[in-house]
């Protein structure tokens, strides 16, 4: 246990609840200088430096996690999403796979890992990614709309049917999106009567 690391670590906690940023990035950068191997810090760093957009950085960051940590799901989950806000898509791609790799319960891991394939057109896969989501998590009503629009790019036009149906019973703003979206009017009447903002 290192007590420089920990002292700028605390300072650094302190720092982020009084929502000074920038001081809190810097103690934690501190707490990593201190001790490179105190991961406690550099999650909270990378995290508070994808709020800045800042996230070559926290790639950086979060690489030098998963390379002494790799088998750390969340990790490699926040390495997908960073790379994915770089538009880095293959890489994000592999960061997500890794991800549902080590922990196939990380349902945000297979919604990104789902959007990766639809990027790259492959539909089916991202159907499969989909699915594997609201396996996790039914009323995610995100994953159902992301599963119709790439049943709909996979040419499944009975299954853009369900999932529309499906939105119907308890979400219908995202079921008339999805109809919209996907041009499917035949599927405008039992939602006929909303407006997507």
């Amino acid at each position: 246990m290192n007590p420089d690391a920990w002292r700028s670590y605390l300072l650094a906690r302190l720092w982020q609840r009084l929502r000074r940023t920038d001081a809190a990035i810097a103690a934690y950068r501190d707490a990593l200088a201190a001790d490179p191997g105190f991961m406690r810090a550099a999650h909270p760093l990378a995290y508070l430096l994808g709020r800045q957009h800042r996230y070559a950085e926290a790639e950086t960051i979060l690489r030098q996690v998963v390379a002494r940590a790799p088998r750390n799901a969340a990790a490699w989950f926040n390495v997908g999403y960073v790379c994915d806000q770089q538009h880095n898509t293959e890489a994000a791609r592999a960061a997500f796979e890794e991800a549902v790799r080590l922990d196939p319960k990380l349902d945000h891991a297979w919604y990104g890992l789902g959007l990766c394939h639809g990027t790259r057109g492959d539909h089916a896969a991202a159907v499969h990614a989909f699915e594997r989501v609201i396996q996790l998590e039914p009323m995610n009503w995100h994953a159902w709309y992301e599963l119709g629009m790439a049943q709909h790019r996979a040419h499944q036009p009975d299954k853009v049917k369900s999932v529309v149906e499906h939105l119907n019973r308890y979400e219908r703003r995202p079921a008339r999106k999805l109809i919209l979206d996907t041009e499917r009017w035949e599927l405008s009447p039992p939602v006929a009567d909303l407006r997507v903002k």
